[in-house]
């Protein structure tokens, strides 16, 4: 059994989360933009697969952690917010990203598939999520199921709506390929992006224990 509330609030953190642009999605662009279509959903299964990677690790690890010490788990939880802050405050001062910046030669679908995975491993994004915040949502006590089932169960949730989003962006920025250059959205990624990241490490401190 879930905490109805704090899994709601799990849902629009992640949306939020996956609705602001970062190295996934432009990789995912470009590579649809360079290639076509089935390259950009390959691009999608392997950034999928990088992310399930983090949610078994997250839900394995932090849960054991949370059993071992609630200290240790405090102090990762501060460590991660105040990560999640200065990240955000980097992406303030990063130059602002640009599909005219990225090209990619044409490469066999497998190869396409790796380099998403690699993509999705090494995101900060990602793993930031999960390791500071995704615990945040954990309900503890009788009558919840184990910690470390409601992170993976969460995390594949993730997982599952990053795809589907990633997915529209794949099958969308061919087509969109000219307002893409035009648009300023990507040039204001930084902001947006630092934004969402310092407002999550806020909220990570913030958060319940």
């Amino acid at each position: 059994m879930f905490d109805p509330a704090k899994f709601t609030l799990f849902l629009l953190a992640s949306v939020l989360l996956i609705l602001t642009p970062g190295p996934a999605v432009l990789y995912i662009v470009t590579r649809s933009i360079s290639q076509g279509r089935l390259a950009g959903l390959a691009s999608v299964a392997g950034v999928g697969l990088g992310n399930l990677t983090h949610a078994i690790f997250a839900a394995l690890g932090l849960s054991a952690i949370l059993a071992t010490s609630a200290t240790l788990f405090s102090v990762l939880k501060y460590a991660g917010a105040l990560y999640l802050i200065v990240f955000g405050i980097r992406k303030f001062m990063s130059k602002p990203m640009t599909v005219e910046t990225l090209s990619f030669q044409v490469e066999r679908l497998r190869a396409v598939f790796w380099q998403g995975y690699a993509v999705g491993t090494l995101n900060p994004k990602t793993a930031l999520f999960f390791l500071a915040f995704l615990p945040q949502f954990v309900a503890k006590g009788a009558g919840y199921v184990d910690p470390w089932l409601q992170m993976l169960v969460m995390g594949c949730v993730f997982v599952v709506m990053a795809i589907l989003s990633d997915g529209l962006y794949a099958l969308m920025s061919g087509t969109l390929a000219p307002w893409l250059r035009r648009s300023s959205v990507l040039k204001h990624e930084k902001y947006i992006s630092g934004v969402v990241y310092c407002g999550l490490g806020v909220a990570t401190a913030a958060g319940g224990k």
